[in-house]
């Protein structure tokens, strides 16, 4: 991956209408190798079949799911959930608001376009600067109340749209909580060893943001990238996929694996921060959207990281002689910053 942001300010700022291109443009035409991760990341190991390896599948309700976890997480850095208790009824709701945000007309979507340093509103991928191409997708950040932009979406009809915002988030946030202990626990945690956890281990203060992408059909998908890889700056990450298929991640011998729906399904994956957590055990995983020229495919990534004030480092339980901490302490803010300028080599920059 490039180690600097390119600067392409005329590209970052291009908007088009992906829905309505028949043909693909140049500034979304990717060569081969630049959709790949670069070689020494994928060919300095015998590459077994992609086909026949699959993101584990984990009942939550199953009493062995804390150990299911913490083996996904160990051997993959992804893993899909179900019983997960978030309710249909709020899946559907997300998608059709993804939907019906989307389909808007791309003047109407511009009035809510996200400032250079914000965080919340429209536009494309926050990675885009650190690519010559750009990417087949569109995205919406929600971070805290969706109300402001919900108004320059639909005047009449805004609050309607906050309730299914506020339902998703709510229901979100009680999912990762039981997450984060199952991965906890399966490291030999409790909540005394995590004091940013809070009391009651319910992780008050913790930081969240829901992020909307849409991947329109493309003339040319083989050409195209709908997403490049990339792996989060998160704690975890929530992502709903709808049931288009797309979304790819890296597993170390088997390389580029496709993860494909399940039905009421939810994809987990390990964040750069509690790969740090974990002292290494648990890696971040590389993961990419890939785009197919019929279908238009939606997903929703909650993306929950620690309290703001909260320092991440190797917890001290990992951490002995035989194992010394990998990583300086940091906290996410910190982290974003770094991400921000150096991308998919920032957890290299705190390596100790």
């Amino acid at each position: 991956m490039p180690s600097r942001r390119i600067r392409t300010d005329t590209m970052i700022n291009l908007h088009l209408d992906l829905s309505s291109m028949k043909e693909l443009p140049e500034s979304h035409r990717w060569s081969p190798s630049r959709r790949d991760l670069p070689r020494k990341n994928v060919d300095n190991y015998r590459l077994r079949n992609a086909s026949t390896a699959s993101v584990p599948v984990i009942d939550l309700y199953d009493p062995n799911a804390m150990k299911l976890v913490g083996h996904a997480c160990r051997t993959w850095g992804v893993f899909q959930v179900t019983n997960h208790c978030v309710s249909s009824s709020s899946l559907d709701a997300i998608e059709s608001f993804g939907r019906s945000l989307f389909s808007l007309p791309l003047s109407q979507k511009l009035k809510t376009t996200r400032t250079p340093q914000g965080i919340a509103g429209y536009g494309m991928a926050r990675i885009s600067p650190f690519f010559r191409k750009l990417m087949w997708s569109e995205g919406f950040t929600i971070f805290g109340s969706p109300i402001d932009h919900a108004r320059l979406l639909w005047p009449q009809d805004y609050m309607k749209f906050c309730a299914i915002i506020e339902q998703y988030q709510q229901e979100m946030k009680n999912l990762v909580q039981r997450l984060m202990w199952l991965i906890l626990g399966s490291l030999g945690m409790t909540h005394e060893d995590i004091q940013w956890g809070g009391s009651n281990g319910d992780f008050e203060g913790a930081c969240a943001a829901i992020q909307l992408n849409s991947y329109p059909p493309c003339p040319d998908p083989n050409r195209a990238m709908g997403l490049a890889a990339h792996t989060d700056s998160t704690l975890l990450t929530v992502l709903y996929q709808t049931n288009t298929s797309g979304l790819q991640v890296h597993r170390e011998g088997f390389g580029w694996v496709t993860v494909p729906p399940i039905p009421g399904g939810l994809v987990i994956h390990v964040g750069d921060l509690l790969h740090i957590l974990s002292n290494g055990s648990y890696p971040t995983v590389f993961h990419r959207a890939m785009v197919n020229r019929t279908q238009h495919r939606l997903s929703v990534a909650y993306l929950y990281g620690p309290p703001t004030y909260a320092k991440i480092s190797p917890l001290p339980k990992l951490v002995d002689s035989r194992r010394p901490a990998l990583y300086r302490s940091v906290t996410w803010a910190e982290y974003l910053r770094t991400k921000a300028k150096h991308f998919n080599k920032a957890l290299s920059m705190l390596r100790l």
